[in-house]
């Protein structure tokens, strides 16, 4: 969802420097390897980088109160979203969301955009064991649409989630956001693409 779906990593980095900001922290060399990452891989990253000290309960209460603020105003689609849901509609293709984000924000975002009706299962937080890079979300996802992971494409934008997606078995695109894709990632991926609408051309070209 986030990055790929909705350009909210973006603000997420934002929010990181807002907060950071007003705690007085300096979290130059913390807030790129945030991303992708679930809240609870995020916490252990800052702690471990600055030490048990670091106030990190108050820094995510200030992040998120940030992001609420700026996604309430300024949360955008990513290019190609509408136009690649409306094609697995014509081909009637069930799709899900694996993501780490909380319910009530996946809600949220997706009523912003009426697009609350559009996906057949939403896995998030709390719903899997283990987070990305782990393949469980994508695994409850399948489950919950009744599909083997072989048979699911998915599409991510963070190197965790295309770990993920790959680990789960499951064919996997790169759309890159904030993070471009390493050697490493690449070779993971059945293929990277710039946006969603050349996503939904492959399908389409898969399709005919």
């Amino acid at each position: 969802m986030d990055g790929l779906l909705f350009d909210t990593e973006a603000l997420y980095q934002r929010a990181i420097a807002a907060a950071a900001t007003e705690g007085g922290h300096d979290l130059t060399s913390a807030s790129s390897l945030m991303i992708g990452r679930p809240v609870d891989q995020s916490r252990r990253l800052l702690l471990d980088l600055y030490g048990s000290a670091f106030p990190v309960d108050e820094f995510f209460a200030a992040m998120f109160r940030h992001f609420d603020l700026m996604a309430a105003t300024s949360l955008t689609l990513k290019p190609g979203v509408v136009e690649l849901l409306d094609t697995l509609d014509d081909l009637q293709l069930p799709r899900a969301i694996a993501t780490s984000s909380a319910h009530h924000r996946v809600q949220d975002h997706l009523n912003a955009h009426d697009l609350g009706g559009r996906f057949h299962a939403i896995v998030g937080h709390g719903d899997y064991t283990a987070s990305k890079p782990a393949p469980d979300p994508f695994l409850v996802a399948a489950e919950r649409l009744g599909f083997e992971p072989r048979l699911c494409l998915a599409l991510e934008d963070s190197h965790n989630g295309v770990r993920s997606a790959c680990a789960a078995g499951m064919m996997t695109a790169m759309v890159p956001d904030l993070l471009e894709p390493t050697d490493e990632i690449r070779a993971l991926c059945s293929f990277v693409t710039r946006d969603l609408h050349e996503v939904r051309r492959i399908i389409l070209s898969a399709t005919a």
